[in-house]
């Protein structure tokens, strides 16, 4: 039974208002981190494009700064989407099987 591995790799415990949460393992801990991180990077992404966008089209290239404003939106939504795969690492269902293999940077 593959859940009964991913359950044992995680302990459960009781917070002060006594529900039950996961603790997550390590990898699991990083696999969030990195989805929050990703998400980070992207919300950053779209807020320095909005500038440049505001910025073309007060020099009136509308249409660079309409491309870059669906640019933004794109990222937006892949942030959120991130998002949410990083709380549902939070709370256990999504699970790093193993560790990441390191990449060159």
């Amino acid at each position: 039974m593959r859940s009964m591995g991913i359950l044992k790799s995680m302990e459960l415990r009781s917070n002060v208002d006594g529900d039950r949460r996961m603790t997550l393992s390590k990898p699991n801990q990083e696999l969030r981190r990195d989805l929050q991180g990703l998400a980070s990077d992207l919300k950053w992404s779209a807020v320095e494009l909005i500038c440049i966008a505001a910025r073309l089209s007060q020099y009136g290239n509308e249409a660079d700064a309409q491309a870059l404003l669906r640019m933004c939106r794109v990222f937006q939504d892949g942030e959120q989407r991130l998002t949410g795969y990083a709380e549902e690492a939070h709370l256990g269902l999504i699970v790093r099987a193993k560790s990441p293999v390191a990449v060159p940077e």
